[in-house]
């Protein structure tokens, strides 16, 4: 199959529009990268506070945190950030 120069620009873009995440995710802690982690995994947010050995008060903090760190709305697209990262 033959590419395009519109094919070649899509694949720029996305590279472009994945970069930002990458770098983000530097950002995030430790327990952020493990709380996102327990979101991956479907778990709850008691759950992973479980898990975790914090309370579920703080598992919240940390998602606020993270979410605004990866510019996401909710933790489905928290769960699509990670699973594109493989984190």
């Amino acid at each position: 199959m033959e590419r395009t120069g519109h094919d070649i620009g899509q694949s720029a873009a996305a590279k472009a529009a994945a970069t930002p995440k990458l770098a983000t995710c530097a950002a995030l802690t430790p327990t952020q990268i493990r709380v996102l982690r327990g979101v991956h995994s479907g778990l709850l947010n008691k759950q992973i506070a479980f898990d975790l050995g914090i309370a579920e008060a703080t598992v919240k903090v940390h998602m606020t945190a993270l979410m605004r760190k990866l510019n996401v709305r909710n933790r489905t697209q928290a769960a699509i950030v990670a699973q594109t990262l493989a984190i």
